[in-house]
């Protein structure tokens, strides 16, 4: 089994036309959005519009006309299969992307060859998103995943892609640079843990970083002994092998201004390759799909694979924790205290709260570099999983001001966070009689929260710091565009946020002002 998947060649071809039958020859799959208010007469203006206006009244009847599909004979020769999606003038991203995977589906996307996406009777701003959505879920209903089946799984067979559009155009190289940074983080979460572990992780890392002209540098065991990471290395002593430790992966743009003015970015993520919860053992449905606990690593370098595809004019450095959380002689236990490497002390309450151990000394470690913004990824609590359901991923940030950015920016991608609070006095369920801080609280009220504020006192208040608990990262059938369980939630989210918003621009002039200090 490939530890990466294999760079897809998908065509993206735009034509600027109306749908009529001429353009469906040579096409295995067609996919129509129209506007539902005017279902009636768009659908009679489609080819086959009698067949169109029937569906769309017997769905009507069974109170299910959002999707209508079929695959229709004209005299000898069968059309491509066809599905016509109706979309509410008021849609919003989110729904718009759970349309457009809902429409993939009837025409199972993985088995075509040619699709061609369109729209019918829509706005043109509505018309350009809900193109985009289209692309975006065609693109993930085409990506193979990862499979360990005796017979080999079919070659994919997406080959081309072609818009329709009449006014509108969409940005389909953010679209594929999303898209390819969101299968990465999938195909990875989606490996078996006896696949990809420490040592296989960091390798297909490193490839990655030849691939696409990264710097790559590991911090083993000894070197962060020498950092003074202790809190990763509490959690890391159990292991029976000696290769946990952190990544760091730096992309720098071809063309900078002047050197030390241009914005810097850390991604963080969070890589526990396998969770055990230690000497405090989770129980077996619990354990079950603890191999995604490196989640939040693969979508920190999803979406690092994202913005150096785009080219983005600011620098990035990827942190990366990887790590096993396994029961042996060797575990930390309740109690004990330990140093991370900011010089903070830990005592230890519950060796399954070994996420926030090992971001801890990552963030620190991050913080080094005095960044203008740090986003960290991470699967860190079943609380957020109980407060939001799967739908949405919880938000923290040490900039409450931030709030309205960072939920808009998941009502703009249809990755949809709920930004939470963490005022300093929810710390004070984190007093500990012995050291600075308790790793967590007895009772799981409140977690997600806790652990934010638990691992805001490992980054300096003078660096922003956004927080991604991925309670959306896993959700059974899939989540808006994504078909698959595990949805790789966070890298659609962060490329807007950092390219439509604000949050990153103003720190440039803040590094603009630094290096004319200097």
């Amino acid at each position: 089994m490939n530890l990466l998947p294999a760079r897809r060649s998908v065509r993206i071809l735009e034509q600027r036309a109306t749908l009529d039958e001429g353009l469906l020859h040579g096409q295995d799959a067609v996919v129509i959005a129209c506007d539902r208010e005017r279902a009636r007469a768009l659908l009679a203006g489609l080819p086959w519009g009698g067949t169109w206006t029937r569906l769309y009244r017997e769905a009507r009847e069974r109170g299910q006309a959002n999707v209508l599909d079929a695959r229709i004979v004209a005299g000898k020769q069968a059309a491509p299969a066809m599905a016509v999606a109706l979309v509410k003038r008021n849609a919003s991203p989110f729904e718009q992307l759970s349309l457009a995977a809902r429409a993939c589906k009837r025409i199972d996307v993985p088995a075509a060859r040619r699709v061609l996406l369109g729209t019918s009777g829509i706005e043109p701003s509505l018309a350009a998103s809900m193109t985009e959505a289209l692309l975006a879920a065609t693109l993930a209903a085409g990506a193979p995943l990862p499979s360990s089946k005796s017979e080999p799984a079919p070659k994919p067979a997406l080959d081309t892609i072609t818009l329709l559009h009449e006014e509108t155009r969409v940005d389909v190289r953010r679209t594929t640079a999303i898209d390819r940074g969101n299968h990465l983080a999938r195909w990875l979460t989606m490996l078996p843990p006896n696949v990809l572990d420490c040592r296989t992780y960091r390798r297909a890392l490193r490839t990655l970083a030849q691939r696409h002209g990264w710097r790559f540098r590991f911090f083993d065991e000894a070197a962060l002994a020498r950092l003074g990471a202790g809190a990763f290395l509490a959690v890391s002593r159990a292991n029976a092998h000696r290769d946990a430790g952190i990544v760091r992966l730096q992309y720098r743009p071809a063309r900078t201004p002047r050197a030390g003015s241009v914005a810097r970015l850390a991604l963080v993520g969070k890589g526990i390759a396998f969770d055990t919860g230690g000497i405090n053992l989770k129980p077996h449905r619990s354990m079950y799909q603890m191999h995604e606990d490196m989640q939040g690593s693969a979508v920190a370098v999803g979406t690092l694979l994202a913005l150096s595809e785009l080219e983005v004019p600011f620098e990035i450095d990827c942190w990366l924790a990887l790590t096993e959380n396994e029961i042996g002689p060797r575990a930390y236990r309740p109690q004990e205290v330990v140093k991370a490497a900011n010089g903070v002390t830990i005592q230890v309450v519950h060796s399954d709260a070994e996420g926030r151990m090992a971001l801890a000394d990552t963030l620190a470690l991050a913080a080094r570099e005095q960044p203008d913004l740090i986003l960290d990824f991470a699967t860190l609590t079943g609380a957020c999983v109980t407060a939001l359901t799967e739908r949405f991923s919880g938000a923290f940030t040490n900039r409450p001001e931030w709030h309205a950015a960072i939920e808009a920016a998941g009502r703009a991608s249809g990755e949809r966070v709920w930004p939470f609070p963490m005022d300093e006095d929810f710390e004070s369920d984190l007093e500990s009689p012995i050291a600075d801080i308790l790793q967590c609280a007895l009772d799981a009220k409140g977690d997600h929260i806790l652990a934010a504020r638990f691992l805001n006192r490992f980054v300096p208040a003078d660096i922003p710091w956004i927080h991604l608990d991925l309670s959306a990262g896993n959700r059974s059938g899939g989540l808006a565009h994504i078909p698959t369980d595990f949805t790789g939630f966070g890298v659609r989210y962060a490329t807007h946020l950092l390219l439509d918003g604000d949050l990153l621009r103003a720190r440039t002039r803040r590094a603009t002002r630094r290096t004319a200090r200097k």
